[in-house]
């Protein structure tokens, strides 16, 4: 083919070595900025010095349509001739096609299907930075069959950012071209929303702010959010259009289109880097994109709000300089941190999908792949267990007969599940609609499947059931409703209201979620959608059907399980015989006669729940306990460590006898604890207990006064009068440890606390002496505490 006259952008002028250095090496690297012509004239380019076809993959549907509209204009011709395109349910390509533009996810299943991409002379991989899971799996995989069935394949990889080093290397040592874009200098300003004030309504002040010499392109994370800006830019003088990849064609054209009145464009990321929006003169930036986000813990996936990277900021503030000085708005505070670049997806991403192609392709664990980054190795587990249980591939990982017909439908394999399923039961017509509507919950106007499904007959969504529907068998299918169709994709989900009430739900994976509305006046749910907003107590159902015990458990099946369960629960042992579905407990009965090593389980689980106060403690137990703390702590092994975090992590020292027998919570308080105490005593120094650790000791009276050893020195309290002619404080454990003295008025009161008595005789008995003769007459209190006669009672002076 011959090449036209190119327009002036500044990728022109880089053709030839852009071709000579794909040529050469096999591989490149090329890194240029939105709007310098890489995604148009780089494939006309190739495509004019080679045979073969020249195939153009794009990480969205719009930007591929886009990118094949504005390639097939510069060369005169209408779409389908030279230049084609191919997404999913839409292809308009013909013999004489030599650039075809497609999506990553379609040229994945293209890729399984024909190994040695027949006649293809080269791949371009287009914006390679936005790192889509579809993007980096395709780029392993091209590498993979260019390592064997395809040498002479050419991979060219575009990016927007510098940051190539690493994509460089992933391609075997690529060389890296660059290219500048000319561009107008864009001043930046920033507008964070002020308290209470949503983003919507930040983004549309911005809007209202900024002068009308201009269009303007405002980035929101999604749908919702353009929907709710455009209402808040009612009775602007502009057009306002939206611009999504959900959109049909002609609207998305529009809004691409400049027109005769100014344009207010409110986008979501497609239009960062893969198209250009011509006009633009400001731009305003939510700074937030929508990305999907998995939480293996709560069995919930699906798309999250982030703040964007800097370099995704740059490239959208860029867009306001394309074509004169212009301006952008960055609805986020001044000082706020940004990541560098965007996270990869396959970091975050449900891999389950990608875990199936892995699988199609031989290489279940991805081993033997060259990647830009691996797939995490936890959750890729996650994606092939679920694979295991759709039956689309066998325990060694490898692909099934089932498996190859889920990858080759182009969904999900839990879309894929429910639509081969799914039409024998409800037909195939509403197996089509119901998985239409899961594949974009955007078309659901409330949170019932069954209201959303009218609704999708008669608007948007009808095309694509319409290819759905080519995919599989045409059945009438059996009488399912659609709540069947949306628990073949989603069995985990299946979900019981709670006893409790309040529309709360458990669902079948474990996690529990609130219904809106209507939806929780039924007991049983099929949901299609849940999150989790953070700080949430539940999760929240966004879209489910109506459903009941019968279809969960027919559906379910897998699920369906019979367990004995003894644990502690309630503040006692509970011990049941359960039928399941999964965490949903469909039945259960006492079990009377447990297992004993599971009861012991339930029960030391219920002291470290609650604590060994559970057993029995006397006044004599919690003493010994003390004494033996005192002397593990003086003396060491072997006097044994008696905490609770000892006890409770070495059970096997001390359950025995009535512990042995024991079956509930009411026989853990019989225990008596002094008798467990005593047992974990070594023979070789128990017998020495008393003497080290005494309970009581004698003082000079004769009487015998009981120790207190909780605290760190063990305490006598004793009447002053008892200890006179006491010369020396008595010591424990082998006299390591003085006792200390609580000496107590008539009244029982310390008078004075001392662990050196001769000392407190010597310097502190005088001013103790003087105090309690004035406030006890009646007492004796002599002079001479040294040779004084002590006593018990009260004895008059004389």
């Amino acid at each position: 083919m011959r090449l036209p006259r190119l327009p002036d952008l500044p990728v022109r002028e880089h053709l030839d070595d852009v071709v000579a250095t794909v040529a050469t090496h096999g591989t490149a690297v090329l890194v240029a900025p939105p709007g310098t012509g890489k995604t148009t004239l780089v494939p006309l380019a190739l495509a004019a010095a080679a045979e073969g076809r020249v195939v153009v993959a794009e990480p969205r549907r719009l930007a591929t349509r886009a990118a094949a509209a504005r390639m097939a204009s510069l060369l005169g011709e209408q779409i389908g001739r030279t230049v084609g395109y191919s997404v999913r349910g839409d292809r308009k390509v013909s013999a004489d096609t030599r650039i075809e533009v497609v999506t990553s996810g379609l040229l994945l299943r293209r890729l399984a299907a024909d190994p040695e991409l027949a006649g293809v002379t080269t791949v371009v991989l287009d914006e390679c930075h936005e790192r889509h899971l579809d993007a980096d799996l395709l780029l392993a995989l091209l590498l993979d069959a260019r390592a064997g069935l395809r040498p002479d394949l050419r991979l060219l990889a575009t990016s927007a950012t510098v940051a190539a080093t690493r994509l460089a290397e992933v391609l075997g040592g690529a060389p890296v071209l660059s290219v500048e874009a000319r561009t107008f200098p864009v001043e930046i300003s920033h507008a964070p929303p002020v308290r209470g004030e949503r983003i919507e309504a930040c983004v549309a002040r911005a809007v209202r702010g900024l002068p009308a010499d201009g269009d303007v392109l405002a980035f929101l994370p999604g749908v919702a959010e353009i929907r709710r800006t455009a209402a808040a830019l009612d009775g602007i003088d502009a057009d306002v259009l939206p611009l999504h990849g959900r959109l049909p064609t002609a609207e998305q054209d529009r809004a691409l289109t400049p027109g005769p009145r100014r344009r207010i464009v409110l986008s979501t990321a497609v239009a960062e880097s893969s198209l250009t929006v011509p006009g633009v003169r400001a731009v305003v930036d939510a700074g937030l994109a929508r990305v999907p986000r998995v939480d293996h813990r709560r069995g919930l996936a699906g798309l999250v709000t982030v703040r964007v990277s800097a370099a995704v900021a740059e490239q959208r503030s860029g867009r306001a300089g394309r074509e004169a000085p212009g301006r952008a708005v960055r609805c986020w505070p001044a000082g706020e941190a940004l990541n560098r670049f965007p996270e990869p997806e396959i970091r975050t991403a449900d891999l389950t999908r990608l875990a199936l192609d892995l699988a199609d392709w031989g290489t279940p664990d991805g081993t033997g792949l060259t990647w830009w980054d691996p797939p995490p190795e936890g959750p890729l587990a996650a994606g092939r267990a679920v694979l295991r249980a759709l039956g689309a591939v066998d325990d060694s990982g490898a692909v099934t007969a089932r498996g190859r017909a889920m990858a080759g439908l182009g969904l999900h394999p839990r879309l894929a599940r429910a639509l081969l399923d799914g039409a024998p039961a409800a037909g195939t017509r509403l197996a089509a609609e119901t998985v239409a509507l899961l594949d974009d919950d955007t078309l659901a106007t409330g949170s019932d499947v069954d209201d959303a499904l009218r609704a999708l007959r008669s608007g948007r969504g009808r095309a694509e059931v319409r290819r759905l529907e080519r995919l599989v068998p045409t059945t009438p299918g059996t009488g399912a409703g659609a709540a069947e169709v949306v628990a073949l994709a989603h069995p985990e989900r299946l979900a019981r209201r709670r006893a409790t009430g309040g529309g709360v739900y458990l669902m079948a994976g474990g996690t529990a979620v609130e219904a809106p509305g209507g939806l929780a006046d039924h007991e049983w749910l099929a949901v299609a959608v849940a999150d989790r907003t953070p700080g949430a107590q539940h999760g929240r159902v966004r879209l489910a059907a109506a459903a009941d015990r019968e279809l969960a458990e027919r559906v379910g099946a897998p699920l369906l399980a019979d367990d004995d369960e003894i644990a502690w629960a309630d503040g006692d042992v509970r011990a049941r015989r359960v039928h399941r579905l999964g965490a949903i407990v469909l039945d259960e009965r006492p079990l009377h006669d447990p297992d004993r090593a599971a009861v012991r389980a339930a029960l030391l689980d219920g002291l470290r729940t609650e604590g060994l106060g559970l057993l029995h403690w006397t006044a004599h137990a919690r003493a010994l306990r003390d004494r033996v703390a005192t002397l593990h702590r003086v003396l060491g092994e072997p006097w044994p460590d008696v905490s609770d975090e000892a006890l409770l992590a070495h059970p096997d020292r001390w359950w025995t006898g009535p512990l042995d027998r024991a079956r509930r919570r009411a026989d853990l308080g019989k225990v008596d604890v002094a008798q467990i105490l005593r047992g974990l005593l070594d023979p070789s120094v128990s017998y020495r207990l008393d003497e080290l650790a005494p309970e009581r000791l004698e003082v000079p009276t004769g009487s015998k006064i009981a120790l207190d050893w909780s605290g760190d020195q063990p305490v006598l309290a004793v009447r002053l009068q008892e200890v006179l002619g006491w010369t020396a404080s008595p010591t424990v454990a082998g006299g390591r440890l003085p006792v200390l003295l609580h000496l107590l008025s008539p009244a029982g009161r310390p008078a004075a606390v001392t662990a050196d008595l001769a000392s407190f005789w010597a310097n502190g008995y005088a001013h103790v002496r003087a105090e309690l003769r004035g406030r006890y007459p009646k007492h004796d209190w002599p002079a001479d505490p040294l040779t004084a006669t002590p006593s018990r009672g009260t004895r008059r002076r004389r």
